[in-house]
């Protein structure tokens, strides 16, 4: 009889940009906090790794409440990535990770935000000044190339081509780390925009960012959330991620990607890694049971184990060729 796998079972192991994952599932920005807002309700041991919640330069206050509301197909979200800003993350938060996630443990990547070019490469500047040479607590950065750039009328980055090149360029100049861009699925070819950000420096792909929407509350005639639309998670953003990380994967076969939007089993997962994704993430469904992510992975170890196969097999195998 096969033993319940676990975080440490050899089948799920996989490699992105060079940093090796017990499994794949990583909790996605945004619904991790920077790993003691959870550490209470959930093992963090069990994951493959964890994406901070965003850091900009100064403190966001976010979005005007209600900031989160569910609906049939997910749950939509205004925060407005709201942060303590970069001198808290430095003074509070990255100490912690480096005391309680050790070199063994989840892999940590840290979400970075900004307002202007520069903003990326001054955050990531300011993480690495108070990095150690021993484990930093910090393997990875990803950089959320959807927020709107204020020098240019509040157009994302993601959509200039121009800018987005120089976000990644200036974090680059920054980190030896690795870095993944995260891309927004409303983005024309999002192929190519994941090639320009490969060209400028980047490591990995994040696929995708919640994409945008409205819920009524039928009752007050109001928006469901303060700031009024936002953007949209769970269930229903599955297939667009999937397709996404599809479309990147042939482009681009070598570089790893992230696939992210959805989740809510291993069998999701498994549609990830198929479509080309080396890593999956987990935020609607770890917000709404935390104990989701762990299911997920013992789910994943199972088909694995019972297909007599591994995660790095599956990356990419999906038959398709339209």
């Amino acid at each position: 009889m096969t033993s319940a796998p676990t975080a440490s079972d050899s089948r799920l192991v996989t490699d992105a940009t060079g940093i090796r994952f017990s499994n794949p599932v990583v909790l996605a920005a945004g619904t991790a906090g920077y790993g003691r807002e959870l550490a209470g309700v959930m093992d963090l041991s069990v994951l493959g790794g964890l994406v901070t919640k965003a850091v900009s330069i100064a403190p966001r206050p976010g979005a005007p409440s209600p900031r989160v509301a569910e609906f049939a197909g997910g749950m939509i979200n205004a925060v407005g990535l709201a942060n303590p800003g970069l001198e808290a993350v430095r003074r509070e938060h990255l100490p912690w990770l480096r005391e309680h996630i050790g070199p063994d443990g989840p892999r940590v990547i840290v979400n970075v935000v900004g307002s202007v070019v520069e903003d990326f490469a001054t955050v990531i500047a300011g993480i690495e000044e108070t990095l150690p040479t021993e484990h930093a607590g910090v393997d990875a950065y990803e950089l959320n190339v959807s927020c709107p750039n204020v020098k240019a009328g509040g157009m994302e980055f993601g959509s200039d081509r121009i800018a987005l090149q120089s976000v990644v360029r200036g974090a680059r100049a920054a980190t030896k780390r690795p870095l993944f861009v995260k891309l927004s699925p409303t983005l024309g070819d999002i192929a190519a925009t994941a090639s320009a950000a490969v060209e400028a420096g980047a490591n990995a792909i994040s696929l995708v960012n919640t994409i945008p929407g409205l819920v009524v509350d039928v009752a007050r005639r109001r928006p469901a959330l303060g700031f009024g639309s936002g953007g949209v998670s769970g269930t229903a953003l599955l297939p667009v991620g999937v397709l996404a990380t599809w479309k990147v994967h042939r482009a681009l076969p070598d570089v790893p990607l992230f696939g992210i939007g959805g989740v809510e089993s291993g069998d999701d997962v498994l549609q990830y890694l198929m479509a080309g994704a080396s890593l999956v993430g987990v935020g609607t469904a770890a917000m709404r049971d935390p104990r989701a992510p762990a299911r997920i992975v013992a789910e994943l170890g199972r088909w694995c184990a019972r297909e007599r196969t591994s995660v790095a097999q599956l990356i990419g195998t999906l038959e398709w060729s339209p």
